[in-house]
């Protein structure tokens, strides 16, 4: 787990400002409090931005976008800021929206929904997605920052006496933001310069607004025993959040948060996309990329309009042409009311039973790369969320859950489960699902037809008998400043002034354990509060010492009520998976394997993150343990599921007699040949080689490390031993500890070659193109940087005629070459285009015809729209694909190898901005058709869908290990 920041109670005396920050999707707000000027009052921070060229304004928010002018409009004396004595490269705010929406490709948009995109790299370069070539690329975490630079930039121009990093800073989050992207929010706020911060869940800071409002009566318009939703729907995200009002010590009013529903990318954004797609479909359909971008902005704001009461019955806008008649060749087109406003209310907010559940299966909506909810209707995910908390409030674990769980019999509070007096039972024996207090907080809500159509909704889930029920309507005046001024007035609950709600973690983790079925035992219960320790000293675990050791985590949005230390089995509907939890215990004695026994522990920290450690029983040693951010910021974590341990071990006695085999051709001792190596291991494990399992290929990767001594024998033994131990790893991923065994590889191997042979250097390549999917992008890097130079080398050579001298392998040499430079998927876009363009330029030369089906083989998994492992952000344009396609379809002579790489050039994925046209894709079908092929690949170009076993293989470059699924 990385090292929280420094929080601002660490400061040495209290700073004059509290300062509340909401980094929202679409646009961002800053609140205030003067603690020096009585009575403490929240007020906005206006902010000063760009608004056109050479006009700057101070407006109460900042829209949430980041633009890149081209060249000579960065020059400008007009676009800079009163802060910046030179001009800026970019732009946020008001600017950079408005001028984004007319060219897309140089805005960058949604950066808050990125952050939490298990899909692709989040801390890589990647954004504006559909951005020009000379466009600079930021991470999500690097735009976020430059949102939050630009506010701490504007309120130092404003307070130069009290800097904003000097302040007490609270930094708003969704709800259901998860570990990962708690943490790179913490990071794109270091990024910003402001290393002190405090988290808010937005839910909490919009109810903390309203009872800011109303601080005078809010006694008088709530009770105990009331439940309080919080709706909180803005441009990317969905969040729900349960708050009970109870009776606390003196008879005073209390506010507990019981609840926090799912994180969902799901909102007025997803309103936008449906509502440019009905219009594109009214258009033809088949937008260009760019004027489908200009089109979704536009529609942002007629959404905005037809869903307000005074919208006249007939809109209409220009949308720009395409191609030459992108200036001056505009459409006109209409948009009718009536017809609208069904899509938007329905579509999104339809009538449900409560009982629904929301679809799983995607929408289909999948542009700009973004993982939109599968089902649009957000009133499904509400009835799923009041049905799963229905009894949320109602029971209640004891006041310390830490309480040295599992120490004492005699752990101080009611029982977990039992019931508060006061609050058993509804009034009328209502449904404990039914909210009595709803708050709306979101932009959405800024539309009187959806918070009436919620309304509605609630009252048919709600009224049974009594026909006139309807809850009660909390109201903030500025839906978008309700964040910020929540987050300030937080601040000053911090210091001992106003009404705390008290927030446990309203979420439960839980640690897996080695069991069949599989097991797991709760490690923090949900009622658990920011600072508070769990110690699990009534288990104990044993590790292994000096050798690495994974434990699976999970985690509960419904399970709430349970136990630390409980022992429960493993419920995948209602149980998580989260990146594992790694270490390697090790001690001052002798490098030597055994195992301790240890106890496990966990703090949750203020931003809602894990510390967790183990320490030795009955001793004061204690470790770290590592939980893996990287992972998950680096990789789907969808695309490695793997059933790799489900398919067993093999017979004990089996393993023995392989393991003596490898001995014998590796061994000090050994003398065999490692020519038919491979067959005496099928004899020893009576069992074919395709049909190892991963628990035996990942022993005989061991084993093979064991005797790494033994490569040094010939090159003969090297190549033997250099290919079986990726074999042995391959893809670099699928089972626990695997990122350890690539890494003990790279230190072992890369570099290090023992016998200067080209057959040596070749099986390094295999090898490197086998596990390529658990190397880091640095790792790959430094393997691609000598392997481009030299096809650079080959490529003026053998292309251009320029050139001279030995590039230092043959033709029929650099076959492996290709393939591992093809395989390494985190290398970036444009080292992936230069490699393409060598490929399409070669193939067709008479000096590389030996290479020639590994070239266009290189070529399919370079540019395909899916890769097997990489991030998204690594795919080369389509626009390159087709390219490529092209020149590949021209052959006189395609066969299979040709068909496999255009499938994979063309296949479809849903993705606007990684598809080809529709034109090219039909092209590329009807050829594939004349050769044939196989039906599959024209229905993956055509409709798209995951690959088979025998397709999976082939584009890995081999057979995938059993278990193993990729996309």
């Amino acid at each position: 787990m990385p090292t929280g920041p420094t929080f601002a109670d660490d400061l040495p005396q209290p700073s004059r400002y509290i300062v509340g920050i909401d980094l929202g999707t679409t646009n961002s707000a800053v609140g205030y409090v003067d603690t020096r000027r009585e009575p403490w009052q929240v007020q906005t921070c206006r902010i000063p931005q760009l608004v056109d060229v050479g006009q700057v304004e101070a407006l109460e928010s900042l829209p949430s976008f980041h633009y890149q002018p081209v060249a000579d409009q960065a020059t400008a004396a007009g676009l800079r800021l009163p802060w910046n004595r030179q001009p800026p490269e970019y732009a946020v705010g008001v600017f950079a929206r408005e001028q984004g929406s007319r060219v897309p490709s140089r805005l960058i948009a949604s950066a808050k929904s990125w952050l939490c995109h298990s899909g692709v790299d989040r801390t890589a370069d990647l954004l504006p997605w559909q951005g020009a070539a000379d466009v600079e690329r930021l991470s999500p975490v690097a735009a976020s920052a430059r949102y939050l630079q630009h506010i701490r930039d504007a309120w130092n121009a404003q307070f130069p006496s009290d800097p904003l990093p000097d302040q007490d800073l609270v930094l708003t989050l969704p709800a259901s933001f998860d570990e990962v992207a708690r943490e790179l929010t913490v990071q794109a706020a270091a990024a910003a310069g402001l290393p002190r911060v405090v988290l808010i869940e937005e839910p909490q800071a919009a109810f903390y607004a309203w009872l800011d409002a109303h601080h005078e009566d809010w006694e008088q318009r709530v009770e105990p025993g009331q439940k309080i939703l919080v709706c909180d729907i803005g441009g990317g995200t969905t969040d729900f959040t349960l708050i009970c009002v109870r009776r606390g010590e003196g008879e005073k009013v209390q506010f507990h948060r019981v609840a926090v529903g799912d994180h969902l990318i799901l909102g007025g954004d997803n309103q936008d996309l449906a509502l440019a797609k009905q219009l594109e479909d009214q258009l033809g359909g088949n937008l260009q990329p760019h004027q489908w971008a200009v089109l979704v902005r536009i529609c942002r704001r007629l959404k905005e309009e037809v869903l307000t009461d005074s919208c006249p019955p007939q809109l209409t806008f220009n949308l720009p042409g395409s191609g030459a008649k992108l200036i001056g060749g505009g459409v006109r087109v209409e948009v009718d009311r009536d017809q609208t406003r069904p899509l938007l209310l329905d579509g999104f907010f339809p009538f449900v039973a409560l009982d629904d559940k929301p679809q799983k299966l995607q929408s289909g909506f999948r542009e700009f790369g973004l993982p939109y909810a599968p089902d649009p209707a957000v009133t499904r995910y509400l009835a799923a969320f009041l049905t799963a908390h229905r009894h949320a409030g109602d029971r209640v674990a004891p006041d310390d859950p830490a309480g040295g769980a599992g120490e004492s019999d005699e752990a101080s509070g009611p029982p977990l489960g039992a019931r508060r007096p006061a609050e058993q039972g509804r009034a009328g024996g209502a449904d404990p699902a039914r909210p009595d207090i709803v708050l709306f907080n979101g932009g959405v809500f800024n539309s009187p037809q959806i918070r009436q159509r919620l309304l509605e909704v609630l009252q048919s889930w709600f009224r049974g008998d009594d026909s006139t029920w309807s809850p009660i309507i909390l109201d903030n005046d500025r839906l978008d400043l309700a964040v910020a001024h929540g987050a300030a007035y937080y601040g000053t609950v911090r210091r001992g002034r106003g009404v705390r709600i008290a927030a446990g973690l309203a979420r439960t983790y839980y640690i897996g354990v080695e069991s069949d079925p599989p097991s797991a035992v709760c490690l923090v219960p949900g009622n658990a509060e920011p600072g508070q320790a769990i110690d699990l000293i009534q288990r104990r675990f044993e590790l292994l010492v000096h050798q690495p050791a994974e434990f699976p985590l999970y985690v509960s949005s419904t399970r709430l009520t349970d136990v630390p230390g409980e022992l429960l089995p493993v419920d995948r509907e209602q149980m998580k998976p989260l990146p594992p939890i790694r270490t390697v215990l090790r001690t001052r004695g002798k490098k030597q394997a055994g195992t301790l026994a240890v106890h496990l522990h966990a703090r949750l920290t203020e931003i809602g993150t894990l510390d967790l450690w183990c320490s030795e029983a009955g001793s004061d040693r204690r470790w770290r343990l590592q939980f893996d951010v990287r992972s998950a910021t680096q990789t789907d974590k969808d695309a490695r599921e793997t059933v790799g341990e489900a398919e067993g071990v093999i017979e004990e006695q089996a393993w023995q007699r392989c393991e003596q085999v490898i001995a014998a051709t590796f061994g000090s001792t050994g003398r065999d040949k490692p020519d038919g190596l491979v067959k005496r291991m099928v004899a020893a494990l009576d069992l074919e080689r395709h049909e190892w399992p991963m628990s035996l290929l990942r022993r005989i990767w061991e084993t093979l490390l064991d005797h790494h001594s033994g490569r040094r024998k010939t090159a003969e033994h090297e190549a033997r031993w250099l290919n079986l131990l990726g074999y042995a790893l391959r893809p670099g991923y699928g089972m626990a500890v695997d990122d350890w065994r690539v890494s003990e590889t790279w230190r072992m191997v890369q570099g290090k070659l023992v016998h200067n042979a080209a057959g040596v250097r070749s099986e390094s390549w295999i090898l490197w193109r086998r596990i390529a999917g658990g190397l880091s992008s640095g790792q790959q890097r430094s393997i691609a940087d000598p392997l481009l130079a030299a096809a650079r080398s080959l490529h003026r050579r053998t292309a251009a005629g320029k050139g001279s001298g030995d590039v230092g392998f043959t033709p029929q040499q650099s076959v492996e070459m290709w393939r591992l430079l093809a395989g390494l998927e985190l290398l970036p876009v444009g080292d992936k285009t230069e490699l393409g363009a060598m490929l399409v330029d070669l193939r067709s030369k008479k000096s590389m015809q030996p290479a020639r089906p590994a070239m266009i083989w290189a070529l399919g998994r370079i540019g395909a729209r899916q890769p097997l492992y990489g991030p998204l952000n690594t795919v080369v344009a389509p626009e390159t694909a087709e390219h490529w396609l092209k020149k590949l379809m021209a052959n006189r002579e395609p066969g299979e190898v040709e068909a496999f790489s255009a499938m994979q050039l063309a296949r479809r994925t849903g993705d606007r901005y990684r598809d080809l046209s529709d034109s090219m894709r039909r092209e590329v079908v009807d050829w594939m058709q004349s050769i044939p092929v196989s039906p599959h690949l024209v229905q993956l170009v055509n409709e798209g869908g995951a690959l088979d076993r025998d397709e999976q293989g082939r584009a890995f470059g081999e057979a995938l290990p059993k278990g193993l699924r990729v996309q």
